[in-house]
């Protein structure tokens, strides 16, 4: 026990006389109704202590911690602002230097601003040491916006018929715990969802679309809706223009069927005109035999006068 808090005095020792810095967010927009996570993270030159062995309170600037009624979020939920409980949470772990807030049901007085403040404990009870620490210079204040922001849609200047086309719906918000929902009013086998960090406390959801459209869909109206924590939308939305493939099937099948139509003719005509050949020549062959017949029966007749 006595190596215990030789160490945990060590331990206080050190923390108190290094320096401590904390980066917050300093100003963020927070959707009334919705939601909003503040990225906060804080360090000092003593290393990691671990979670056990700190205590974290977000509070009014200016407002000291330790009196109910001044702390949007406390480790005590008894020192909590009424309107602020059941509300706020802590997303990190203070052992990992992570002091990143979150506020659901955001209201329109909720603008803050708002600073971080640690502390050290000590015992299985958490009891409160003098040992501490408020970032007073890196406090975070709240932009409140009460309309959501319409998403962005990015799509080619045309589809073609028959060809992929691909169309992308993004929209930013300051909620990553609860990020948006994106819907289209078109099929949906094919739909691609990312989630990225753009810069401290602003966050993009992104909707991928791809389809084959159909010559059906020229002049269609495409419609992407985003559906914030809280239930409000907002939707963007843009007319499809279908480049259609050009189809000689009118020229082809009726010059198809005319050149068929004149080889059978052809072929017909030819048929005819051999066969017409031969029956000439038949009829030339038995007109010359009648004449020779007639020939020698007319010789013979002379002869037998002559006699």
């Amino acid at each position: 026990m006595k190596e215990f808090f030789l160490l945990f005095a060590a331990i206080c020792s050190s923390v108190s006389s290094d320096e401590w810095k904390a980066t917050v967010v300093k100003s963020i927009d927070a959707l009334v109704g919705s939601c909003v996570v503040v990225p906060c993270s804080f360090s000092h030159t003593g290393g990691n202590l671990p979670t056990s062995r700190l205590r974290g309170m977000w509070h009014y600037k200016g407002k000291t911690p330790d009196t109910k009624g001044n702390n949007i979020f406390h480790s005590d939920a008894t020192l909590i602002k009424d309107n602020f409980k059941d509300r706020t949470q802590m997303l990190g772990q203070l052992g990992q230097n992570n002091c990143t807030l979150e506020i659901t049901q955001i209201r329109n007085h909720d603008n803050g601003p708002f600073c971080f403040r640690v502390e050290l404990v000590k015992g299985e009870r958490n009891e409160p040491t003098k040992d501490m620490f408020s970032f007073v210079e890196d406090c975070v204040e709240l932009n409140m916006i009460t309309d959501p922001g319409e998403p962005t849609l990015t799509q080619p200047m045309a589809a073609t018929q028959g060809e992929p086309y691909t169309a992308i719906c993004s929209v930013i918000h300051t909620c990553p715990s609860h990020v948006p929902t994106l819907t289209w009013n078109w099929k949906t086998e094919r739909i691609i969802v990312y989630h990225r960090l753009i810069h401290s406390g602003n966050w993009e959801t992104q909707s991928i679309l791809t389809f084959i459209p159909e010559e059906k869909d020229d002049n269609r109206e495409l419609t992407c809706t985003a559906e914030f924590n809280g239930g409000q939308t907002s939707s963007s939305k843009f007319t499809l223009n279908v480049k259609r493939i050009e189809s000689y099937n009118h020229i082809i099948i009726p010059a198809v069927v005319g050149i068929g139509t004149a080889l059978l003719f052809g072929i017909f005509c030819i048929f005819m005109a051999k066969k017409y050949k031969n029956r000439i020549a038949e009829l030339q062959n038995q007109e010359g035999t009648m004449w020779n017949r007639l020939s020698r029966l007319s010789r013979r007749g002379d002869t037998e006068g002559e006699i």
